[in-house]
């Protein structure tokens, strides 16, 4: 079940450098959330009690963001712990962290936030159990805003002192449990002095880059324009982006998968000699995995046919809508991480 908190209005909210966008809550013994749907016109913070409202949430991308699906997944299975019966607990818990898991394939954060709250409760007695998978779950999100902090701090660097630089999607604040990733490289940069602004792709077909991403910089003051996705490469040919910054869902052997249209860009920065950086956590890496083993999500006609109440599309004419695609590495500049940032050629054996 998922309860709205209606106080929380977008004139009435802290800065986002303040808040949190996922987390427990002991009073209320459930999970707290930023309801990132109704971005930009309100702000929400809703009750999140069962792994049903959970599931839905991130399906409907109320929660989204590599590092907050994986946060989001961890205290998905606390919230099952302590909703579990005693008798036939282990294969309940078990079922919930299957359904969880399956409803965002692509992102390998989930799934990781998931299996270290499982691991914590293996083989011990469900009150136990419910003790450890909580205090495993709250630690997955503290590290998640450490790591955050870490990373913007060692990307913030490769930032110029003076200048532009775009980004698609969000992987901002709203993207983690806080701060975020590439707009945590932002960030950083900002907070050292250097002098920032930002191009932000609205990204289709959501519209995460115009709803979350500018909302989240004109909060914190940082200079912001929202463009359509296809202006990027025009900009690019003018000289008025300096690098292009990304967040991650995966980082394989052999390519970035992030929102659709990453790729994209990144040929075109590449093509323009503009450096193009992916910002993500250790965490987010497969070092097991291609590029080929991955499943691509693909999400529902109605969010390319419809747009604001309006049908965009004939009836009768099918629609794609990958929700990622996969960026070579060769076509990466670097690597940014908690770790520090790695270049050419890569190498994450040692991560």
């Amino acid at each position: 079940m998922i309860q709205k908190h209606t106080s929380k209005a977008k004139a009435g909210a802290a800065n986002i450098l303040e808040e949190k966008t996922i987390w427990w809550d002991d009073d209320k013994s459930c999970i707290m959330a930023v309801e990132q749907t109704l971005l930009p016109t309100e702000y929400k913070i809703v009750e999140i009690t069962t792994v049903d409202a959970l599931a839905d949430a991130i399906k409907r991308l109320a929660v989204r963001g590599a590092p907050a699906l994986g946060v989001a997944g961890a205290l998905g299975m606390a919230l099952s712990a302590r909703s579990a019966p005693d008798e036939g607990f282990e294969d309940a818990v078990a079922a919930d962290a299957a359904k969880l898991i399956q409803t965002r394939p692509t992102a390998v954060n989930l799934s990781l936030g998931v299996k270290k709250v499982c691991m914590a409760m293996e083989n011990l007695p469900p009150e136990m159990a419910r003790v450890m998978g909580l205090y495993s779950a709250k630690l997955i999100a503290e590290e998640d805003t450490k790591t955050c902090m870490t990373l913007g701090h060692n990307g913030a660097r490769l930032l110029p002192q003076i200048g532009t630089v775009l980004t698609h999607c969000n992987a901002g604040a709203l993207a983690c449990s806080s701060w975020g990733t590439a707009l945590g490289v932002i960030r950083s940069a900002w907070k050292m002095g250097k002098q920032i602004s930002v191009y932000s792709c609205e990204t289709r077909p959501l519209l995460q880059g115009s709803r979350l991403t500018a909302f989240e910089l004109a909060r914190d003051k940082i200079p912001v324009t929202t463009i359509t996705d296809s202006t990027a490469a025009y900009l690019m040919q003018q000289k008025k982006i300096d690098a292009v910054i990304v967040g991650a869902d995966r980082i394989t052997q052999d390519a970035v998968f992030n929102k659709i249209g990453t790729y994209m860009h990144a040929v075109c920065a590449r093509y323009h000699n503009i450096p193009f950086y992916v910002a993500a956590p250790v965490s987010t890496f497969d070092r097991e995995a291609k590029a080929a083993d991955i499943v691509v999500e693909e999400r529902g006609r109605a969010e390319v046919a419809e747009m604001f109440g309006k049908t965009t599309v004939p009836k009768d004419v099918p629609v794609v809508n990958y929700a990622f695609d996969a960026t070579p590495l060769s076509l990466v500049s670097a690597i940014i991480t908690e770790k520090g940032v790695l270049y050419p050629p890569y190498d994450f054996k040692d991560l």
